[in-house]
């Protein structure tokens, strides 16, 4: 499948090294970006061809993922729509930028939103999906196949993306903070910074990969290795007296707060 990108940022590049790392679908990448020295080097890096101009882009490819900043989003298809294809395949990455607004100044194009966090980069992404209803299910499927392949997806209404930014998006960082917390707890207690760093991640990652492949709410894995009276419990009462459950929530209810925020 021919992909082109339109915008070389760093969600942008997660995308395209996870499509370059996938071994699902055969792919060719085009990208063009209005900041030369950060585009070229990364597509000649990378094997994937830099063009000169965004029409480029659009003669050589099937699928084309719009990832410029939010407020040059609309301005940018502006300027595609007189030489777009009947049926183009456009897809949006910018966040608060909705498929009324892109469709109204590009008509012509199929037009997708997603919403992708950075793990897409490692093939062990989550991407929200969200199609206008006109839009031809063959169509949105080649699209939801084409995401799967950098992990797994979920289609969404527009109006719960400010959410699944904050859980899934934003949440990288936050599950890294906890990584982070549990290991300089090691440290706290003899263990090298490196080491402590290893064994937290490997727990965190295992921890996840159960739930998933167990289809396990979190509160029984936590029952599982949780036994009367022991330690594992002292340590969960611990955190929830110290405010871990209510700092999440904080943080979550903060990040949609900001997301929602006028600009």
């Amino acid at each position: 499948m021919k992909l082109g990108f339109i915008g070389a940022g760093h969600m942008a590049q997660a995308l395209m090294l996870g499509f370059k790392r996938q071994q699902t679908q055969s792919v060719t990448i085009t990208v063009h970006s209005t900041h030369q020295t950060s585009y070229e080097p990364f597509a000649a890096t990378n094997g994937f061809q830099a063009a000169a101009s965004n029409e480029a882009v659009l003669a050589q490819s099937e699928v084309v993922f719009l990832a410029v900043p939010a407020a040059a989003t609309v301005a940018l298809c502006q300027a595609l729509a007189p030489v777009l294809k009947p049926n183009t395949i456009l897809v949006s990455v910018a966040g608060g930028v909705s498929l009324a607004q892109i469709s109204h100044v590009v008509p012509a194009a199929q037009v997708l939103r997603v919403m992708p966090n950075v793990n897409v980069a490692i093939n062990q992404g989550m991407t929200a999906l969200a199609a206008p209803e006109v839009m031809t299910p063959a169509v949105y499927q080649k699209v939801v196949a084409l995401m799967e392949t950098l992990g797994a997806t979920v289609t969404l209404p527009e109006a719960n993306f400010p959410i699944f930014s904050a859980i899934a998006g934003s949440a990288p960082a936050y599950a890294d903070l906890f990584i982070d917390a549990l290991a300089r707890a090691g440290v706290k207690y003899g263990l090298t910074k490196v080491a402590a760093d290893q064994i937290a991640a490997q727990t965190v990652r295992g921890s996840a990969q159960n739930l998933l492949e167990n289809q396990l709410a979190p509160w029984l894995a936590i029952d599982q290795v949780s036994s009367p009276g022991g330690t594992t419990v002292a340590g969960l009462l611990a955190m929830e007296q110290a405010g871990l459950m209510s700092a999440v929530v904080a943080g979550i209810d903060a990040t949609i707060a900001k997301e929602q925020a006028p600009s």
